[in-house]
Order: C-alpha cells, then structure tokens, then sequence
C-alpha cells in the first residue's frame, strides 16, 4: 500500500480503518512516500504483489506514471482506496467514498483493464486533461478547494465544491483560446472560432464530482472530447451552469464525441491533466493506449 507522507491524522484515522479490512484477509506492507525516488523504490520493491493506492487522483496518478516510466505498468493490478478530496477517479469506476467499503472492493472485487492517455512526449494522464477556461478553473478551484476543506470535519467538507467555484469564475473572465481541435483526423474547431474549453475524457469528473465528460468510460478504449464554445457573456455563464448541472454537452455550442488520438495546437494555451497545470503550450496530441493495467472495481 501506497501511502502519501503529508497526509494528516485524519487520514491516519481512515486508513487505520481501512487497514484492519484488509489484514482480515490478507498482509498488508505500508509504505509512505513523499517523492518521486521514494515511490520508485517503493514500487521496486512491491515485485509481483497488489499495489493498493492509498490517496485521491494525483496519488492514482503519481503510481500509474512511475509504473508506466519503470515498463511495469502492464502487469500491474492496483487498488485504490479513496482518501484524496475529489476522488474523481473512484467516481467514474464506481468505487465506494467509504474507504473500509473500498477496502473490501480490493478484497472481493475483479480486475477490469483501464485505458491510459499518452501524449506524444510520453507523459500519461489517467483521468481526465483539459485546456482553456477549464485548466484556469482548475487553477483558482485548487484555491477554493484548499480554503473550502476547511470548512467542516474530515471528508464531511466543502472541498468538492472548489470546481464549480473555479469554473463560474472562469466563465466569467475566461482565458479564450483560438486552437484547432481535432479527434481521429476530423477537425472539430479551427482557428477561426475561439473557444472556451477543450477536454479529453478517460474519466467522467473532475474537480471532485463535476462530470465535465460525462460519457467516458476508462475501459472503452476510447477517449471522450468535449468543445465548449460559449464564448458570449451569457452564454459562458449558461454553460457554467449547464457544467455544474450536469447539462453542458447537450448545449448547442458544445461539441461532444468519441475518439482515440486527439490533437490541440494554436495560439498558447495551459492543460490541466489529473489536477497537474502545465504549459503554456502550443501543440500537444494524445492517444489512447488501451489496457494498459488492470484496476479492481466493484463486481463479480
């Protein structure tokens, strides 16, 4: 088990719980890790064993980079016990928020392949990455997330709420973007028309159960695209709505369907993949690399 060095006596506590699931069954190491070296030698060490995640999305993704960077990803079989704020990814493949349900998911439920996200520079996403208005909400709901976690006890917070806090915000001085989208060739938006928002979907959340590509599914061996081009003042602030409603992609000025490579390129833009800001950019493509691991869900 995979834990985070900086986690808080909170989540000491719901691990404990978690813990004592599991040790019913079977042993259980712990390793808590705090850097890259750190989580590399852990990894070293787990050999042929079940890796168990113990943290939220970025924690999921830290693992999944390390395994794809050491070429051990394709035999891993992980687990994940959800103690991160947005959980997005324990959402989409419907993995209980109570962490001792989830332990015993790990302990009853079936491995089931996960598609991975590859750009071509050889960084992975699990979940989710977007550009535009959505990497700047991400950047001001990390703000909100942080101040609203405060607010009430444990994972009883308002911390899920940061997203639909940061998304509004940015509808409302949103970063345009003038790029080309295209999905398996077929160009979706040219430079021509800005846009507001692009996103590539392996999951359905992001910013902590705000379902920005509802339809994705990890295990389809797709990628869901969404073009949001509510550019107008009421029409950025209807969308922001829409978003937090779970609406948007039936909107007019959204463009929503499936593909396996998708690229981006234009004017500068930032990315927000699995919660991480990068850039500022001017090209990046992604592909679908299909089961690329094995992730125990739910289920016979």
């Amino acid at each position: 088990m995979i834990t985070n060095s900086d986690a808080g006596t909170a989540d000491d506590e719901t691990l404990a719980a978690a813990l004592a699931v599991l040790r019913e069954r079977c042993s259980v190491e712990v390793t808590a890790t705090s850097d890259p070296g750190e989580l590399d030698s852990a990894l070293h060490r787990a050999g042929g064993r079940r890796i168990v995640v113990a943290g939220g999305d970025g924690s999921m993704h830290a693992v999944v980079a390390a395994l794809y960077r050491r070429n051990d990803l394709e035999d891993a079989v992980l687990g994940l016990l959800p103690l991160g704020t947005g959980n997005d990814f324990a959402r989409t493949n419907h993995i209980p928020l109570d962490v001792e349900e989830a332990a015993r998911v790990i302990l009853e439920g079936t491995p089931r392949p996960m598609d991975l996200i590859v750009d071509e520079v050889g960084e992975i996403v699990v979940n989710n990455v977007h550009a535009g208005a959505g990497a700047q909400a991400s950047r001001r709901g990390a703000r909100w997330k942080k101040r609203l976690h405060e607010i009430g006890v444990g994972k009883v917070n308002l911390g899920k709420l940061g997203y639909p806090i940061g998304a509004l915000q940015a509808a409302v001085q949103p970063p345009f973007i003038r790029v080309r989208v295209e999905a398996d060739g077929e160009v979706l938006v040219d430079l021509d028309e800005p846009i507001l928002m692009v996103a590539v979907g392996n999951g359905a959340d992001v910013g902590g159960g705000t379902a920005l590509t509802p339809g994705a599914d990890p295990g389809d061996g797709r990628v869901d695209v969404m073009v949001s081009r509510s550019v107008g003042p009421l029409a950025r602030v209807a969308y922001a709505a829409a978003l937090v409603a779970g609406r948007h992609t039936k909107r007019d000025d959204v463009i929503y369907q499936r593909a396996t490579t998708v690229t981006v390129s234009g004017e500068e833009f930032w990315c927000s993949a699995d919660g991480e800001i990068y850039g500022p950019e001017r090209h990046r493509s992604w592909r679908v690399q299909p089961a690329a691991y094995k992730l125990v869900v739910p289920g016979p």
